[in-house]
């Protein structure tokens, strides 16, 4: 977190939190409610890196943008991450362009969307990037992931090899994902709370 938010924090206590007016998108963009009451994309580099710096979860799972002295709570599209595939040295990021690994298991919901897990939590990889993964993945004998998909999507679990570590594959429905990960999609204020 950034020192300036920390000072802030500290200066002015008790702001109310803002809820319903940031997202993050399935891609990893972050989006902002407009006086149209639509959601549009966040373009400019400095807010979008100042966003990912400082953004956390609190103790019962609901992920923020901690703005100055105010909490900013995120609607999330699915998971609190969006994992991407950086083809250098860097293998998996977040969207906030942190590494996200080791790699702990994987899952593959209803509509062939990719979950990964990593000690940062757990992230859906975005569609730009998934092919690049699969064409990755193999089996320990080095067969192809069209036949660990297919296992999955059958209802079963696979072992596979992925960027050079070793995870297990298993089926998930996505509306299951936020309970089984500890995260709240749609967060919103505890009864009592202040908003804004």
């Amino acid at each position: 977190m950034d020192r300036i938010v920390i000072r802030s924090m500290l200066k002015w206590p008790g702001v109310p939190s803002v809820y319903g007016w940031l997202a993050l998108d399935r891609r990893g963009t972050w989006l902002i409610k407009t006086a149209a009451d639509r959601f549009e994309g966040i373009s400019n580099p400095a807010v979008v890196e100042f966003i990912g710096r400082n953004y956390s979860a609190d103790e019962e799972g609901r992920w923020f943008f901690q703005n100055g002295p105010q909490r900013v709570f995120v609607l999330l599209h699915y998971t609190p991450w969006v994992v991407r595939f950086d083809a250098g040295d860097r293998g998996l990021v977040t969207h906030t362009n942190a590494a996200f690994a080791p790699l702990r298991a994987g899952w593959i919901d209803e509509s062939g969307s990719l979950l990964l897990e990593s000690d940062a939590g757990i992230g859906v990889v975005s569609d730009r990037d998934l092919p690049a993964l699969i064409d990755r993945m193999t089996n320990g004998d080095g067969a192809p992931a069209d036949v660990l998909l297919e296992t999955v999507a059958r209802g079963g679990t696979a072992e596979c090899r992925l960027l050079g570590q070793r995870l297990r594959l298993a089926p998930i429905r996505s509306a299951d994902a936020p309970t089984r990960f500890g995260f709240i999609a749609r967060p919103a204020p505890k009864p009592g709370e202040p908003e804004c």
